[in-house]
């Protein structure tokens, strides 16, 4: 079973605190730049995880007290700090076909269009962590259209550039293909290195899937969001379960503005807008439609 990678930085955070054991002012300060500046509720209990991620950081800084990284993080005019901040406290866990009754309906949904003369889609994948959501997309599209005269772009994107640097590349280990069925491995996948060489193989996305994608950062805490629309689908999952009310109820309000009117919404399964002033038609406890 894989630990995803908040359970293994909670544990180190609890074996570990740093230099600079983090007290509680310091660590409200915290919650407030991540709330403030990306809409991330950091509740209590929090401690060791921020303070296992923070200390990576002031690691690479060379620094040995949390109140002199505090007080860089506070003044930094350039931005950047703040970006690399945001970068450590978010978590990326995901896998490839993650809840996949998603992606057999997507997969139903774009037929259900191809059947009435679309030919054109457009998809967001909203927080696409290491690139196994989106790209997961891809290959369902790609044979869903075939054999289609049809188009489609995705748009993914991630507050972590670091997260999206490795979507970019699109490279995986063995484990982390496991539910790829073998053949989409070999229509959308190739071997960087083969098992038996140390480490087991790895693979990339080819060039096939790559070309579909445009990967961009962008906060969602922050709407509105530079996108244009109408979007056919929007994937938003096992990210508002981070956000508070207020920054959920600004992000569903812009995702349905965006959306084409019958356009579809995707959910965490763990997640829900109950408490949300939507006109978005729930089809089914994670999916939502645009009436």
């Amino acid at each position: 079973m894989l630990m995803s990678a908040e359970d293994k930085l909670d544990l180190i955070g609890k074996l570990d605190f740093g230099a600079s054991r983090m007290d509680e002012k310091i660590f409200k300060k915290f919650c407030s730049i991540a709330y403030d500046k990306a809409g991330i509720n950091l509740k209590e209990g929090k401690e060791a995880l921020v303070s296992a991620r923070v200390s990576k950081r002031m690691r690479t800084l060379r620094m040995d007290d949390i109140r002199e990284y505090m007080h860089f993080l506070e003044n930094d005019e350039t931005g950047t700090e703040l970006v690399h901040f945001l970068d450590a406290i978010s978590t990326n866990f995901t896998h490839f076909y993650r809840e996949k009754d998603h992606f057999d309906y997507l997969e139903k949904k774009i037929k259900e269009w191809l059947s009435v003369g679309q030919k054109r889609f457009r998809i967001w994948s909203a927080a696409s962590s290491s690139g196994e959501e989106p790209y997961s997309i891809v290959m369902t599209m790609l044979d869903t259209l075939e054999g289609y005269n049809s188009e489609f772009k995705l748009l993914a994107t991630d507050i972590s550039t670091k997260i999206l640097n490795k979507a970019i590349e699109g490279v995986y280990d063995s484990e982390r293909i496991e539910p790829v069925p073998k053949v989409q491995r070999n229509k959308y996948m190739f071997k960087l290195k083969s098992e038996g060489e140390e480490d087991g193989a790895i693979y990339q996305m080819n060039d096939r899937a790559k070309e579909s994608v445009v990967f961009k950062r962008l906060n969602l805490s922050q709407p509105p969001f530079p996108m244009k629309g109408p979007l056919d689908v929007i994937f938003c999952r096992n990210v508002m379960i981070y956000f508070d009310r207020i920054v959920r109820q600004k992000l569903v309000g812009e995702m349905e503005r965006l959306l084409k009117p019958g356009g579809i919404l995707m959910i965490g399964h763990t997640e829900t807008l109950a408490g949300i002033q939507t006109g978005l038609k729930i089809l089914t406890p994670s999916i939502y439609q645009k009436c």
